[in-house]
Parts: C-alpha cells; structure tokens; sequence
C-alpha cells in the first residue's frame, strides 16, 4: 500500500490522471482498473470499445498507428485531462512468421502499430507534459527482444526500436523533468499470447532465469516503481521481467 500512496503524491504535485493505450483488454485494461483503484482518473485509448465503467475513466476511441486519430482523440483527452502525469503506452500487436514467410505489409503494420503509435503518443502528450515540467512516459517492449526470437524478426525489430525511441526521448525530456522507461514483460497469459504454440511458449520460459509466466499484477508493480517519486533518477532504462540478458 505505501507504493500506491507514494504514486498518488507525486501525482498530486501535478494532477492525478493518467493515459494508458490498449485499454480495450489484456495488460492495458488490467493497469486501467488498477490505477482507478488507487482513485486515479484514467483516459484509455483503444481501436474498440472498453467495457470498464467508472465514474473517472474516459475512453476514447484511436487507431495508434494513424496520426489523424492519435491527434484527434489525445486532444480531446486533454480538454478533460490537460495535466496528465503518465503515459503508458501500452498497445501493441505480435505476430509469429519466419522471415521468408513475412509480407512486407505484415513487418509494415506491426511496426506502425508498436514503434510508430509509441512515438505517436508521446510526441502529443509529451506537450502537455513539457508544460507542467513533470510527468512520466512509460513504453511496452519485451523479453523477446534481448533473446532475439526467431520467427519473431517483424515483432522484435519494432520493440527494439521502441527501447532505442525511449532512450533518445529520454534525453530530449530530461531537461523539461519527465523520465522515459521501457518495461520488458515475459509471457502474461492475455490474449496476445493464446496463439502460440505450447511447445514454443515452454521453451521461452525456460529461456528465463525464473521459468515462469508473470501475472498482471507483476507488470503493475514494475510500472508502478517507474510512476514512483523513488524513480526520479531513472530514465532511458528498459527493465525485464523474468530474468533475461
């Protein structure tokens, strides 16, 4: 409990909101009921409907990969919200082809959805973040980066390039009092992972040092150490869950 109370004061120093992306299911829904919890207002961004009902949750609908629509619905956000205090930019997509079976459009959109609607998202609200002179941006990558996964190249490529994204942006921010971390889940049993084969999956997890799925409450605890006053000295770190190197 002490972590959360220490996240809602250095939230109050600013406001008490935040924006998550991919809140429609999976991790992204799971850190917006954990935050609403903790009292917090939450503006969610998915492509679909959201089916969480709470009185300080706003939801709006955006294809993070379309510039047009990321404006769009981070402007409108902010005309309810103009002081968030964290980004968790945490839609994304993966998908398993060997190289010589990946069509240029399928490498395409899966970098457009998790690299580019990254930068999308923090350039928008990094403005408003820019103004109040703090505030937090946190960005998805994986395990499946540092272990360098094969038939995974498409997936790997855009959160390789989501971890070079949050250190550049880190030192670009730093000046203006906001810190940029990655967090590198191991499998979370959601929905992006119930198409892998179990053969697969079994040896990633032994690939870990702790040989075991997390749970969402494991990803919520690490975002919730980046949201911290504890963390003001970190930035431009990309953190793993489960032991890899």
């Amino acid at each position: 409990m002490r972590g959360a109370e220490s996240i809602i004061r250095c939230a109050e120093s600013t406001s008490r909101s935040l924006f998550i992306t991919g809140t429609s299911k999976g991790i992204g829904r799971a850190l917006a009921l954990h935050y609403l919890n903790m009292n917090m207002e939450v503006a969610g961004f998915a492509r679909s409907e959201s089916s969480i009902e709470h009185e300080n949750y706003r939801h709006f609908r955006a294809d993070v990969s379309v510039e047009a629509e990321v404006i769009s619905a981070v402007r409108d956000a902010l005309d309810l919200m103009p002081s968030p205090w964290a980004l968790i930019n945490n839609a994304g997509v993966a998908r398993m082809n060997h190289l010589l079976l990946t069509t240029g459009s399928s490498f395409k959109s899966i970098v457009d959805l998790n690299l580019c609607g990254t930068f999308l998202f923090s350039r928008e609200v990094a403005r408003a973040m820019v103004r109040s002179r703090k505030g937090r941006i946190i960005n998805m990558s994986t395990i499946a980066a540092p272990l360098t996964l094969a038939g995974e190249g498409a997936y790997v490529a855009s959160k390789a390039g989501v971890e070079a994204l949050t250190r550049t942006m880190a030192r670009e921010l730093a000046p203006h009092g906001i810190t940029v971390n990655c967090l590198g889940p191991c499998p979370v049993e959601t929905d992006m992972i119930r198409g892998i084969p179990d053969d697969k999956m079994k040896e990633l997890l032994a690939r870990q040092a702790i040989p075991a799925f997390a749970t969402v409450d494991d990803v919520a605890a690490a975002v919730d150490f980046y949201m911290s006053p504890t963390s003001s000295m970190i930035t431009g770190q990309t953190l793993y869950l489960g032991g890899v190197w």
